[in-house]
């Protein structure tokens, strides 16, 4: 439960930092949609999904209410889905790096912080670059889709938009399936390079303060 009530206002932030970039970014490319509708801000209250909070806190697994987006309103819709998509990773990475850097000046010089506020800087770290490694990944409707969708060329991205129709089924299926096998599939994936970024931001092994 401490370790909970940690987490939560730190999952907040990262929530919403992710889902406000999409917003500012589609907004700089032509869509007001997330501005016309009071997403386009920094209250996480905005973006909390109320199964998706729910799920957060019985299984430790949710989602934030997704920014609306219409791609007609871009000059080209492909590309800038995609930026608009990557706005959102790219944030908690820069997060992660910032709060990163934090923590080096902090040990660098020898400044005293007590066990907890260690830990919440690591948790800071951790937990933003767990949002963007977890979204980074190329099933529907995480942000990778939208990344990869924009990379591919036309035959490949109309075959995979097809695959795309039943991602969220089968982002589902393999939460399912690893709870069901104990076996941790996602984190099998995203994990490693969580655990490689952190140490390279901030210098140390974070999971040692945690």
């Amino acid at each position: 439960m401490l370790n909970f009530l940690l987490l939560l206002p730190i999952a907040l932030f990262a929530i919403t930092i992710h889902e406000y970039s999409h917003g500012m970014v589609a907004y700089k490319l032509g869509d007001k949609t997330a501005y016309l509708q009071g997403r386009l801000t920094l209250n996480p209250l905005k973006h909390l999904d109320p199964i998706g909070t729910f799920m957060l806190i019985i299984f430790h697994f949710g989602w934030a209410k997704p920014v609306p987006v219409n791609p007609i309103n871009f000059r080209q819709p492909k590309r800038d889905m995609m930026l608009v998509g990557i706005a959102g990773p790219l944030a908690n990475i820069g997060s992660a790096f910032i709060f990163g850097l934090a923590l080096r000046f902090i040990m660098n010089y020898n400044i005293q912080l007590s066990k907890f506020n260690y830990a919440l800087l690591a948790w800071v770290i951790i937990l933003n670059l767990a949002l963007a490694i977890f979204n980074l990944l190329p099933i529907f409707p995480l942000d990778g889709a939208h990344i990869l969708n924009g990379l591919l060329p036309p035959n490949l991205s109309y075959k995979y938009s097809l695959f795309n129709r039943k991602g969220t089924i089968i982002l589902l299926g393999i939460v399912i399936l690893g709870r069901v096998t104990q076996i941790d599939i996602i984190g099998s994936i995203i994990w490693p390079p969580v655990i490689l970024l952190a140490q390279l931001f901030s210098g140390i092994n974070l999971f040692s303060y945690i």
